[in-house]
């Protein structure tokens, strides 16, 4: 068995682990990262961020989505199949692939397939899937970036074709008719709105009174208003008692007596961290109560030579902020000075219209007595989205204090959301006033005018104007 000897260890190929071992090779390191076999760019690239966003872009174009509204519903299409889906999947993740394994070269990262396994604090060993050694890495700092996986509870029947979670679903054989999707957070919502925007009549089932209760109230429930229009039920408030699985389909039977029927069901409530099989406690590592490893502000474990980040620590677990998380540790180290993981960033949610968000909401301005206005713009008053077809679906939000004009959050729903949500990002971390976006000139048209329109919106109503 081979031994090698580096300065840095990632585990895990993913947005985190792509990013720490990129830094620590700039910073003239010895880098080995060690993945699973035909997983290179990890869960994001094969059955999570990439797979999803990838699946939404083919459902707008193949279904035509936002060409809706210049003709009458009852406008055919034609029929999607999985194989024209899948189609531009393989495409994107043959590219990513080719990418990252270009970046890992020109940084002369070393990868290595296989299992790791810790046998000590500075020890790990790659085993084959036979379980075999294949080699054994000594290494001064370990950084973990094995990310996340679906939760899938025993009791549960998944059987990939009518109880999927989210990566099996990307495996599905054809459309359903109808779909059940079991939790209203961020993936569930995500995948009930392609499937609805394919024609599928989806009933997402959640034991809260509304979809993504963790947003803004008012833009979660625009998303869901936006949702029913093109076919989604929303069952709120409702706790699953079982779930039974039929030669016709999936039924769920709810503790107040009601049941959905349904030819497949998406099983979407939360992910876990990927530390099966490394042996954490080998190098005496832990998790805490929620299977989460714990670190400090600099992503060291209770070990300061083993570094954790991304899924496996939980938090936001998104590729965005992995990505920093990564370059963050990596830079700690490799002994350079770092500032902490920043506290604001945007949050982005991809269902069909998107989400983007950062800053306060409205909750939150109350729960800390602030005197705050909020102003609006719904995509009906931008040209852009009439000119692009969006069917209204869409509201920027800007919430300000009312005495000095600081902005405290900005909120969008509708088409580019993710993208126009920099514009405010930026704004607020140089603590602009609402009165920022009136006093500035924006292409016309364009989505981003909808910050101009929200923030005259906001000034009328507390009768002030731009200065």
């Amino acid at each position: 068995m081979e031994n090698i000897k580096v300065d840095v260890l990632v585990v895990g190929s993913g947005p985190a682990g792509q990013k720490a071992a990129i830094q620590a090779a700039k910073l003239k390191k010895s880098v080995v990262i060690i993945e699973k076999e035909g997983f290179l760019g990890g869960a994001c690239l094969h059955s999570g961020t990439i797979p999803s966003k990838t699946l939404r872009a083919s459902i707008l174009d193949l279904s035509e989505f936002y060409l809706r509204s210049f003709y009458s519903k009852e406008y055919n299409f034609g029929d999607i199949s999985i194989n024209d889906l899948n189609f531009r999947l393989k495409k994107v993740i043959e590219a990513e692939i080719q990418m990252i394994e270009r970046q890992f070269k020109k940084n002369k990262i070393q990868i290595i397939f296989g299992n790791a396994q810790f046998e000590n604090e500075r020890h790990v060993s790659v085993l084959d899937s036979a379980q075999t050694p294949i080699c054994r890495i000594e290494s001064q700092q370990v950084i973990i970036a094995s990310g996340s996986a679906p939760r899938n509870p025993n009791h549960i029947p998944f059987d990939g074709r009518m109880i999927c979670d989210s990566s099996s679903l990307l495996k599905i054989e054809q459309l359903p008719k109808k779909m059940i999707v079991l939790g209203g957070g961020v993936i569930g919502s995500e995948y009930a709105s392609f499937f609805a925007a394919l024609g599928t009549h989806v009933v997402v089932i959640d034991k809260k009174d509304h979809m993504l209760p963790y947003l803004d109230r008012e833009i979660g429930m625009h998303l869901q208003s936006g949702l029913s229009n093109i076919g989604l039920e929303f069952h709120g408030n409702k706790q699953v008692q079982s779930i039974e699985v039929s030669d016709t389909g999936v039924s769920v039977h709810s503790k107040d007596g009601g049941h959905v029927e349904a030819d497949l069901l998406l099983y979407a409530l939360g992910r876990e961290a990927n530390i099966e099989g490394l042996h954490i406690e080998n190098a005496n590592l832990s998790v805490n109560n929620r299977g989460y490893i714990e670190v400090n502000e600099f992503f060291q474990t209770t070990n300061p030579n083993i570094y954790a980040v991304g899924d496996v620590v939980g938090g936001a677990s998104l590729a965005s902020t992995s990505m920093e998380q990564g370059r963050l540790a990596a830079l700690k180290a490799c002994g350079i000075q770092t500032h902490h993981f920043p506290e604001f960033y945007p949050l982005g949610i991809y269902t069909i219209p998107e989400i983007s968000s950062c800053g306060l909401t409205e909750d939150e301005c109350k729960k800390q007595g602030l005197k705050y206005e909020v102003g609006r713009a719904y995509y009906y008053e931008i040209a852009a989205s009439h000119i692009y077809g969006s069917n209204d679906m869409g509201m920027f939000k800007i919430i300000f204090d009312v005495d000095n004009l600081q902005l405290l959050g900005v909120h969008i729903v509708g088409r580019n959301a993710s993208e126009v949500i920099h514009i405010g990002q930026m704004a607020m971390m140089h603590q602009s006033r609402v009165d920022f976006f009136t006093n500035q000139v924006f292409n016309y048209p364009t989505f981003a005018e909808g910050y101009r329109i929200a923030a005259l919106n906001g000034l009328n109503k507390v009768g002030k104007t731009a200065s």
